[in-house]
C-alpha cells in the first residue's frame, strides 16, 4: 500500500511540531534536532518537517511504497509521466535508509518516490534531490524568456475589495 509523502521546510521546528501535533491529534514518530515526521494512517501520509529546505514552505511531495515491487510500479509511472528522472538508488535521507528516485512536475515541484529499508543516525546529504532541482532549474532557465520580455500582470481596478 502506498503512502503520500509531504515535506515542509519550517523556520521554528518546536513551534511547528506543536502546530502539526495539534492538527493531526498525534505526536511525531521521529523527532531530531532539525527534523520531525508523522506516519499517519488517517489520512495515510508520511508528513515531515525540517529546517533544511531552501526556503520556508512546501519542500517536496512524494510517494512512499512498502515493497520493491511497488517501487518498480511507481518507477514505471514516472517514465510515463515524462521529464528527467534522477535515479538516486540506495541512499540515506531524512534519518532513513531507502532506495529512491526524483522527478519534477511541470510546475517545478520536486516529487520523491521511495522505499524505506531502515533507519539512520544521520540526515543524509540530499544529493539526489539537489541534482533533480538543479536539472529542473536549468530546464526552466532555457524555457523562460528573460524578465524584460515577460508579460506584465494586469493592474487591478481600484474598486477591487480583495
Amino acid at each position: 500500500m502506498k503512502r503520500m509523502h509531504v515535506h515542509v521546510s519550517v523556520e521554528d521546528l518546536s513551534r511547528s511540531i506543536g502546530f502539526y501535533s495539534a492538527l493531526f491529534a498525534a505526536q511525531p514518530a521521529v523527532v531530531k534536532a532539525d527534523y520531525a515526521k508523522w506516519m499517519l494512517d488517517d489520512p495515510r501520509v508520511n508528513f515531515a518537517i525540517s529546517t533544511r529546505g531552501r526556503q520556508v514552505g512546501l519542500d517536496h511531495l512524494g510517494i512512499q511504497v512498502e515493497s520493491a515491487d511497488e517501487l518498480h510500479e511507481v518507477y514505471d509511472r514516472l517514465r510515463q509521466a515524462g521529464g528527467e528522472i534522477i535515479e538516486q538508488g540506495q541512499t540515506t535521507c531524512c534519518y532513513a535508509k531507502s532506495e529512491k528516485s526524483w522527478i519534477d512536475d511541470p510546475a517545478g515541484i520536486a516529487w520523491e518516490t521511495f522505499h524505506t529499508t531502515g533507519e539512520s543516525t544521520d540526515y543524509g546529504d540530499g544529493s539526489g534531490e539537489n541534482r533533480a532541482r538543479v536539472a529542473q532549474e536549468k530546464q526552466i532557465a532555457q524555457e523562460k524568456p528573460s524578465a524584460c520580455c515577460a508579460p506584465q500582470a494586469a493592474a487591478k481596478p481600484s474598486s477591487a475589495c480583495c
